[in-house]
């Protein structure tokens, strides 16, 4: 990857934006560069007060906001804001670009990544984008064209491109502590006995309302002995759960939490996941090798969640629940917990499945790409 005469310059953007789905895969990517050649030189470009600038900076990367926003189907004179941002944000993309003069550009999502990319392209340099869903994002299909290689996390997404050879199944990279670190000391440290079939529940860092909902059914009707589940309610939601769990009788073999932020240990000391179908959420669930019910989210784009769960679902690695399927007293992911609970050969088989589809060198299999692009 070094350029020629220059073996400790290495110069690489990564551009991403909004969501930790975005923003996760990209400081992986970074990760692995620096590690293989630690003389490398690694910026980000985002929005100019989305997440990603705490997440990014506090993972040792210097970042740039430029102007971006999306635009609206429902609102159309808000577009006049975002047909200015994506003028403004070009030129501000094209200056970075031209006094840090990259060797390589790589977007893993988010509306800068389109005007960063762009501007990267003009000037000759190689572009590639990452894209984490099964189905490729509408964002991603229009700027394959500046691409050099495009690495999905899904085998069936390589149709949906112009080039299908041109994609390279990489997976999404993960936290390296979803595959190294050791189940039995993770369900040590948290005090788990042996025996206790164990179930992690969680939406999002914010919560999701109906899955919350479906995870106080499981928690009225799951076995008091032998059964433990931690419950991670999302911050939105932390106290109105509290308050009804407080209502109910109390249950020692519940833990509630707000936010995980050990979630290595908490997944890799689990028997069962619940889960939406988050591209990253999928990955880390296929790293740990882990069986899961999944519910998608219904509300995104494309119904993108659902696509991914199905793909799970097909590779008999997990079982899954739709929102529309639920009842008023939302019983039905108590009743397909219960049964997997009663049905331990069919869990081993799900946890292998699960393990299979884990692509746990997905940030190296990018930075092999990308170093090797001239051979």
């Amino acid at each position: 990857m070094p350029r020629p005469g220059k073996e400790s310059d290495v110069r690489v953007i990564l551009s991403c934006a909004g969501t930790g789905g975005h923003i996760y895969p990209a400081i992986a990517i970074a990760d692995r560069i620096r590690e293989a050649e630690p003389d490398s030189e690694i910026i980000f470009i985002g929005t100019k007060k989305g997440m990603e600038n705490e997440i990014v900076s506090k993972a040792g990367y210097t970042i740039y906001g430029i102007n971006a926003s999306a635009f609206y189907r429902r609102d159309i004179l808000k577009n006049v804001k975002t047909l200015f941002d994506i003028l403004r944000g070009s030129a501000q993309a094209s200056g970075i670009i031209a006094d840090f003069r990259p060797d390589a550009v790589i977007g893993t999502g988010g509306y800068v990544t389109g005007p960063v990319l762009r501007a990267a392209a003009k000037k000759g340099i190689d572009c590639y984008i990452h894209e984490q869903n099964a189905v490729v994002g509408l964002a991603n299909l229009l700027l394959e064209q500046y691409t050099k290689k495009v690495f999905i996390s899904f085998e069936k997404s390589r149709v949906m491109l112009r080039r299908p050879s041109a994609a390279i199944l990489s997976g999404n990279p993960v936290r390296k502590e979803f595959f190294t670190s050791d189940p039995s000391e993770c369900r040590k440290a948290l005090g788990i006995e042996d025996g206790d079939f164990v179930v992690l529940a969680f939406g999002g860092s914010l919560g999701a309302d109906v899955l919350n909902k479906a995870v106080l059914k499981l928690a009225e009707l799951m076995p008091e002995e032998g059964f433990r589940l931690y419950f991670v309610s999302g911050k939105r939601y932390h106290g109105e759960i509290s308050e009804k769990l407080s209502a109910a009788p109390p249950r020692k073999n519940l833990t509630l939490l707000p936010y995980a932020d050990n979630m290595p240990q908490l997944m890799l000391a689990s028997d069962l996941v619940i889960s939406r179908a988050g591209a990253i959420a999928l990955s880390e669930i296929a790293a740990s090798g882990k069986p899961s019910v999944l519910i998608p989210s219904p509300n995104v784009t494309n119904n993108h969640q659902y696509f991914n769960a199905e793909a799970v679902k097909e590779a008999g690695a997990a079982v899954m629940l739709q929102e529309s399927s639920f009842g008023p007293d939302f019983r039905e992911l108590a009743n397909a917990v219960l049964s997997l609970y009663g049905d331990r050969a069919f869990l081993a088989s799900m946890a292998e499945a699960s393990a299979a589809l884990g692509i746990k060198d997905a940030a190296n299999i990018i930075y092999e790409n990308i170093k090797n692009r001239n051979g």
